[in-house]
C-alpha cells in the first residue's frame, strides 16, 4: 500500500487522476478473496474437525493445504447478530443487533427481565469490509444469505443474489422458492448447487480483475432439505456416535461436492495462486439435528457450543499448508484481517473492536495477547421438542438468557444478569465446561469478572434490570419439570 502511495505522490496532478484506478486494479500483489461462510455448521460438522458420520473430502482437502484455527468463535451464537459483528467489525453493544428479531424469543412467563430489544437492521452508517474492498477497486459480490437488511447493495457489494433480510431460504431450497436474483430454476434444482453456479460464473466473469466473493450460504441453516439421492446414501450409511442426521449430512455434502468445484475452477483459470480463501461458520451447529460433543450447547447458546466454529485460511505462498493456530480469535476479526489482504484502508473514525490475522497467517509471531466478548442482553428460547440437548443447556427452557462472556487465555467467565450468577471455566482442563470453578479460583473470577465490567463500560453495552411484570415463578417451575 505504502508504495502504491509513494508511486502516485511522484506522478503529475493530472496523471493522477487519470491513472488513479488502473494502476489499483492492476497491482499484482493483492489477491482475489473468496469467503465462504456457512450458515449453522457446526465446531465438530467437518470431517478434518472430527465427524464420526460427515463427509467432507473436498473441505478436508482444502483445510490441509492451509491454516486451521482450532479456537474461532463466532461473535454471537445466532445469525443476525454474528453476521453483524463479522460485517461491521464490531461488538454487539455498538451496532445493536442482539437476536433475530427485535421480539422477546420465548414464553414472556418464564423470563426474568425485561430484555434490551436492540435493533434488527445494519446501520447504513457502519463502513463494511465490503465497502472499503469495492473503494479498492474489486468487484464485490454476496451470494446468499444476508440477513442484515432489506439489500445488501448498499453496503458495498456490486452484485447481489439471494441477499435479503429473510434468515433461511424463502420457500426452502426447492423451486418454486423465491431467491432474488435466481431466475428459471428448473424443477428440483437444488438452492446450494445453484449458488456454486453462480459463484463459477462470477469467478470466470471477473477473472482479469480483483474480485471480493462472500459466498454466504444458506445452507445448512433449517429447513432441513437435501436432495433425496444424498438422504438415501447415508440412511444406508452407519450412524455416528454423535452425529446421526442424514439429511444434515446430505446438506453438508452438497456444500462440500461446491466447494470442490470452485477449487477446481481456480486451477483452471490459474487463479489458485492469486486467490485467498477463508471458510467459516457464523454460529454453533443446529442442535436438534447434528452434535458439538464434546462441547456444550449448540447454535444460541454462549457454552462453546454455541460459539467456536470451524474456520481456516488458504493463501497459497503466504499460509504454510497443514498449519494449525490455536490462539482464540473471533468475527470481529474479520473486518481489518480482509482489509488487509485486499490492501484496503479501514475507515477513518470507525471504531473496529477487531485485530488483523495477518500475523498469525503469516505466522510472524507479531501477535499480543487479548481478551474477547459476548454480549446477550436477551432471550433465546429451546428448541422445540429438542428434549436431548436440553442437559447441555443451563436451563431446559432457554438457549441463552441473557450473558456476557469474556474469553481470556485458556479461562472463560458467563455472568448471568437474571441471578448474577457467574460460571469460570478452564477451557484448557475442561473444554466441555463441566467444572464450574467460581468458587475455587475467587482470584482468577475477580480479575476476569473487572475486564467484563471494563469492557461493557467501554462499549456502553445495556444490562437488562428492569424486572418482567409477566413474570410468573409457579409456570416456569411448572415448565421446567414438564421439560426434564
Amino acid at each position: 500500500m505504502a508504495n502504491r502511495t509513494l508511486y502516485r505522490l511522484c506522478l503529475p496532478p493530472v496523471l493522477m487522476l487519470l491513472f488513479a484506478v488502473p494502476i489499483a486494479a492492476q497491482t499484482s500483489d493483492r489477491p482475489n478473496i473468496l469467503f465462504i461462510l456457512l450458515d449453522d455448521l457446526g465446531w465438530k460438522d467437518a470431517g478434518y474437525a472430527g465427524s464420526d458420520f460427515y463427509q467432507t473430502p473436498n473441505i478436508d482437502q482444502l483445510a490441509a493445504t492451509g491454516m486451521i484455527f482450532t479456537d474461532a468463535y463466532s461473535a454471537a451464537a445466532n445469525c443476525a447478530p454474528a453476521r453483524a459483528c463479522l460485517l461491521s467489525g464490531q461488538y454487539t453493544p455498538r451496532h445493536q443487533i442482539y437476536n433475530v428479531g427485535t421480539k422477546l424469543r420465548g414464553n414472556p412467563k418464564f423470563s426474568r427481565l425485561k430484555h434490551v430489544p436492540g435493533t434488527k437492521t445494519l446501520d447504513p452508517k457502519i463502513i463494511t469490509w465490503a465497502e472499503r474492498i469495492q473503494k479498492a477497486n474489486y468487484k464485490t459480490a454476496i451470494m446468499g444469505k444476508w440477513h442484515l437488511s432489506d439489500d445488501p447493495l448498499p453496503y458495498g457489494f456490486d452484485i447481489n443474489i439471494g441477499g435479503t433480510h429473510a434468515g433461511s431460504p424463502p420457500k426452502g431450497y426447492f423451486p418454486p422458492n423465491k431467491v432474488p436474483g435466481l431466475k428459471d430454476s428448473p424443477k428440483g434444482e437444488y438452492l446450494t448447487d445453484r449458488l456454486h453456479d453462480e459463484a463459477l460464473d462470477f469467478i470466470e466473469e471477473n477473472r482479469s480483475q480483483p474480485w471480493c466473493l462472500f459466498l454466504s450460504h444458506f445452507s445448512v441453516h433449517t429447513p432441513l432439505q437435501a436432495k433425496r439421492q444424498l438422504v438415501e446414501k447415508f440412511d444406508r450409511l452407519p450412524k455416528g456416535t454423535h452425529q446421526r442426521s442424514a439429511v444434515m449430512a446430505a446438506m453438508i455434502q452438497s456444500v462440500d461436492e461446491g466447494v470442490g468445484r470452485l477449487v477446481k475452477k481456480l486451477d483452471e483459470l490459474q487463479l489458485r495462486e492469486k486467490t485467498a480463501i477463508v471458510f467459516y461458520s457464523d454460529n454453533g451447529g443446529y442442535g436438534p439435528a447434528t452434535s458439538m460433543h464434546p462441547l456444550r450447547g449448540s447454535k444460541g447458546s454462549y457454552y462453546e457450543g454455541g460459539i467456536r466454529v470451524p474456520f481456516f485460511v488458504v493463501w497459497p505462498g503466504v499460509v504454510k499448508a497443514e498449519s494449525k493456530c490455536q490462539i482464540p480469535v473471533t468475527g470481529v476479526d474479520f473486518y481489518l484481517t480482509l482489509c488487509d489482504i485486499a490492501q484496503a484502508e479501514p475507515p477513518e473514525g470507525q471504531v473496529c473492536d477487531g485485530v488483523s490475522l495477518l500475523p498469525l497467517i503469516k505466522d510472524t509471531g507479531n501477535w499480543q495477547p487479548r481478551s474477547i466478548f459476548w454480549h446477550f442482553p436477551a432471550y433465546l428460547q429451546s428448541y422445540s421438542g429438542a428434549k436431548a440437548n436440553i442437559e447441555r443447556q443451563r436451563d431446559p427452557l432457554f438457549r441463552s438468557r441473557p450473558v456476557s462472556v469474556i474469553r481470556d487465555g485458556d479461562w472463560k467467565l458467563m455472568e448471568f444478569f437474571e441471578d448474577g450468577t457467574l460460571e469460570l471455566y478452564n477451557l484448557s482442563d475442561d473444554i466441555g465446561e463441566s467444572k464450574n470453578l467460581a468458587d475455587s479460583n475467587p482470584q482468577k473470577l475477580a480479575e476476569l469478572h473487572e475486564k467484563l465490567k471494563l469492557w461493557r463500560a467501554k462499549t456502553k453495552a445495556p444490562i437488562p434490570t428492569e424486572p418482567n411484570p409477566r413474570f410468573d415463578a409457579t409456570a416456569e417451575a411448572k415448565a421446567i419439570l414438564r421439560a426434564k
